[in-house]
Formats: structure tokens, sequence, C-alpha cells
């Protein structure tokens, strides 16, 4: 299983990005993706999952509808849209997958990782 993210850059607060996560080797519309994010000094948390059919949508607390997750089967891709930015969301933002249906907000539900992408947001 590879888990490719993209989409990172270095942008002020108040702009918009779009992650991307490719995703192979497994079966895409059966995995329930999540993004998670690890600030400098930080634990890595939880940002925001989507399950196969993207009937089930979790978000952490922090992003306030500021973050949007969404997937695309057909292209075995995950978005997760970062709107009006603010220095505090300055992290590397990891996607990851999981076969399992509980506990999906935390790290230890997701059995693949991807290497991360870098998001800085800085005036």
């Amino acid at each position: 299983v590879q888990l490719q993210a993209s989409g990172g850059g270095a942008v002020q607060p108040g702009a918009f990005l779009r992650l991307s996560c490719k995703a192979s080797g497994l079966t895409f519309s059966d995995t329930v993706m999540g993004w998670f994010r690890q600030a400098p000094g930080k634990e890595r948390e939880f940002v925001a999952a989507l399950n196969g059919n993207s009937r089930l949508t979790y978000y952490g607390d922090f992003v306030k509808g500021r973050f949007v997750i969404s997937r695309y089967n057909a292209r075995s891709t995950v978005y997760l849209q970062l709107n009006s930015l603010k220095p505090e969301d300055t992290a590397v933002y990891y996607c990851a997958a999981t076969s399992q249906r509980s506990e999906l907000t935390t790290r230890r539900a997701y059995e693949y990782w991807g290497q991360g992408t870098e998001v800085t947001v800085s005036s």
C-alpha cells in the first residue's frame, strides 16, 4: 500500500490550500481515509476522516467548519480543503488509511500512512 500526499505549501493567513492523497495497493472504496497533522514539537493530531461511500465524516474539534474532507473513488484520491488558514495550522499533514470502522479519530486505528505534506501559514 502506498499513500502519496501532495498540495502543501507556504501561504499567508486567510488563504486556502487543497491537499491530495493518492492511494494504491488497496480497495479504495472500502477504505476509510483520514488526515492527521503534526506541528513542530507537538503530538500528531486528528484532522478529518471519511468513509468509503462519503456518508460518514469526522472532524477534529479545532476544525470548526474551516476544513472539508472529500474523496473521488474513481481516482483513489482523498482531498482536504483547508480554508481560512491560520498560523496555528502550520504543520505536516499526513493522510492515512484503514479498514477498521471504529476509533477513527485515533492514530492507532490507521494501518497505513503517507509521507506527509508540509503546510506553512505565515505573514
